[in-house]
């Protein structure tokens, strides 16, 4: 599925994005805008979107970069041959965005009272591997919702997504998951909440660990986060961690810029996707 045209230069700008399906001026799309030098990526600036039109927008434009986005690209194989919906991506993604909210509940809840206690949800491939929801989970995290908002947005955009749909190949999407690299420095610790009342000292702690790790280059990924003083304290100050979740996925870019193909397996399902650095 990789094709040799060429692609988003090894010096193009990056992009990583935390998503929600439904954005507020409380709630924006947080984007986190940066660039690699070698192996020190420097965080340039956060950008925050109030509604899809305005992050379509955004993404339309003529300006190359590479982006890491935290939403699902894709539904797992078994469930999409179970609905006997259709097997090629864009086919399904045209299928999928038709249906209301409602009904993909309904669906996916039918289907998965049909299954075996502890096997409710059908999985893609890069689930495991990755730690993260089934991209048909409708609830905490809505994920089949994000997939449902954010898909579309890139189609429209005419994004490339390697593996999965040719698009303009100066801008490429990638699937993206902060929890992913979080859980390399923090295990199961909680750096952040959208409630208010678990907006903890212990979730403050484990912000400021998240972010040693990343400026001391810690991790798997072998990139060294940049920051000003006053990042350092925005990317601290967001108890929501929208912002922090923004640079993960920034990271994560950063180093598919680095990779033959971002990363992603050879053998990956050009119908599921696959979660880059899983």
């Amino acid at each position: 599925m990789h094709s040799s045209a060429p692609l988003a230069s090894s010096d193009s700008p990056l992009l990583g994005l935390d998503f929600s399906s439904a954005p507020t001026r409380r709630k924006p799309i947080t984007v986190a805008q940066g660039r690699r030098q070698g192996q020190v990526l420097r965080l340039d600036g956060l950008l925050a979107f109030e509604t899809l039109a305005q992050l379509s927008e955004f993404l339309s434009r003529p300006e190359p970069w590479l982006g890491g986005f935290d939403f699902p690209f894709g539904l797992p194989r078994e469930l999409v041959q179970a609905l006997g919906w259709p097997q090629e991506w864009r086919a399904l993604m045209a299928h999928y965005s038709g249906l209301s909210r409602a009904e993909i509940r309904a669906t996916f809840a039918a289907f998965c009272d049909a299954r075996p206690a502890g096997q409710k949800f059908a999985h893609r491939a890069c689930d495991l591997p990755a730690g993260s929801s089934p991209s048909m989970k409708w609830v905490n995290p809505p994920v089949a919702y994000m997939l449902h908002a954010g898909v579309p947005v890139l189609l429209q955009a005419g994004v490339h997504l390697p593996g999965l749909c040719e698009g303009d190949r100066q801008r490429v999407a990638l699937e993206a998951y902060p929890g992913l690299l979080a859980r390399e420095f923090l295990g199961r610790r909680s750096y952040k909440s959208d409630e208010r009342a678990k907006q903890t000292p212990e979730r403050l702690i484990a912000r400021k660990d998240l972010i040693d790790a990343l400026e001391q280059g810690r991790s798997r990924l072998g990139l060294r986060l940049k920051l000003s003083h006053s990042q350092r304290e925005a990317l601290i100050d967001d108890a929501s961690g929208d912002r922090l979740d923004a640079v993960l996925c920034l990271m994560q870019a950063g180093w598919a810029q680095t990779q033959p193909g971002y990363g992603l397996p050879a053998a990956m399902d050009p119908l599921e996707g696959w979660i880059l650095s899983a």
